[in-house]
């Protein structure tokens, strides 16, 4: 299938690399961006089905840029383009509506299929990391612990805050309002005897959350 992408990263050789691997592919290139501010303004004139968004952008980062194009063009697919294969950034791209998250290194095959699948609004492409982290963000069974009796939505909340997430984030991805993520999270941190997200992040590691 056909698919229009605008390509969005700060380093000019990195643009024409990605150009340079898709020519004679069914993907055609109609703008690309080298800022946050410039992408969404080349996305709201040319509606591509696609975006690749660098995750790391000179005017703030590429996520910050992905919230707003979920706004601005909500019916253009945004997959985030990184160096790193990090389950951080990966979980906050899930939470912010990113399609998909490919690495730097992948090949054109790889590349071309998330492109295609993203368009087609199918689930992230990628077996390994993301698809993991997709799954387990949606996992909502309680810990299985005698001494600490959380609730399916502690466990979920906490799972998120492992990986990462910001309140807003946690909130956006399991649709409540961000006082009701604040209150998940104070009582986690109680039930659990810690003071602060990171000891409730090794918390969760030990447990195998996430």
């Amino acid at each position: 299938m056909s698919v229009t992408l605008l390509i969005a990263d700060d380093h000019e050789v990195i643009r024409k690399g990605l150009a340079s691997l898709l020519a004679g592919s069914d993907v055609e290139i109609v703008a690309e961006a080298a800022t946050g501010k410039e992408t969404v303004g080349l996305a709201e004139k040319h509606r591509p089905d696609v975006v690749l968004l660098d995750i790391r952008m000179p005017d703030g980062d590429g996520l910050a840029t992905l919230e707003k194009l979920r706004s601005k063009v909500p019916d253009t697919k945004v997959v985030m383009l990184s160096t790193y294969d990090n389950p951080t950034y990966m979980a906050r791209s899930v939470a912010l509506g990113a399609a998909d998250y490919v690495l730097k290194g992948s090949s054109r095959e790889d590349l071309i299929t998330t492109l295609q699948a993203a368009a087609s609004g199918e689930s992230p492409s990628r077996t390994g990391e993301l698809r993991e982290i997709v799954q387990k963000m949606k996992m909502r069974q309680a810990v299985d612990d005698d001494e600490v009796p959380l609730t399916q939505r502690e466990t979920q909340v906490l799972r998120h805050v492992a990986l990462g997430l910001s309140n807003k984030e946690i909130g956006r991805s399991l649709e409540i309002s961000v006082e009701t993520v604040k209150e998940h999270v104070q009582n986690v941190l109680r039930k659990i005897a810690v003071t602060d997200r990171t000891q409730a992040a090794v918390w969760a590691v030990r447990k195998g959350l996430v």
